[in-house]
């Protein structure tokens, strides 16, 4: 009998994924919360909120952008990981603005270090912006909403839900202007030009 026969009976279903809503929060250890809660509150505009008394390790809760961010301390901060050159392919979380422009004056007059990268789609061009938080951990800043959600798999879910919003957004992109055609398809600016985007 062959591995995986069911004797001729209809395919069996696959498992419905995860009935979840939406991203709740994310996670991330810290040396030290003092340093972390400023980082993250102002230079990216995160909001402090209660945290559960009943947690009795030292963190914080901070929530904006329709996300949470909890800080934890770390129990060992000699182990983790040191911070090292901003590599826009190391695990990061990305927050979408309405201004690079914008942000990548203030990352200068922070004086925060960054990698910039310049993504094309087929015509549609997406910039980004890396650097680290205080324990090294990345963050992105794009305009990734540029590049229209397209599911891999037809009548995926994903795709009625985007489906609408995206197509205004890609009319209007389609309309880009011809001086920017000879872009090349990833290009990275930093200090460090060993750096390679994907």
């Amino acid at each position: 009998m062959e591995s995986g026969n069911n004797n001729g009976a209809l395919p069996l279903p696959l498992p419905l994924p995860l009935p979840l809503k939406s991203l709740n929060h994310i996670s991330v250890l810290c040396r030290s919360v003092e340093k972390s809660l400023d980082f993250y509150k102002n230079v990216l505009g995160f909001i402090q909120v209660m945290r559960p008394g009943s947690l009795h390790f030292d963190g914080a809760w901070l929530f904006n952008y329709g996300v949470g961010i909890h800080l934890l301390k770390s129990n060992d901060p000699d182990q983790l990981p040191k911070k090292r050159e901003i590599n826009p392919k190391d695990n990061h979380m990305s927050f979408q603005c309405e201004s690079m422009y914008f942000v990548e004056k203030r990352l200068k007059e922070m004086d925060i270090p960054y990698v910039k990268c310049l993504v094309e789609e087929s015509g549609i061009f997406v910039d980004q912006l890396f650097f680290h938080d205080p324990d090294g951990f990345m963050i992105e800043i794009c305009n990734c909403d540029n590049i229209p959600v397209i599911p891999l798999v037809i009548g995926d879910p994903v795709a009625r839900v985007c489906k609408t919003a995206n197509f205004v957004k890609t009319q209007q992109q389609q309309q880009q202007p011809a001086s920017c055609e000879f872009l090349p398809k990833a290009v990275c600016v930093s200090e460090e030009p060993q750096i390679h985007c994907a």
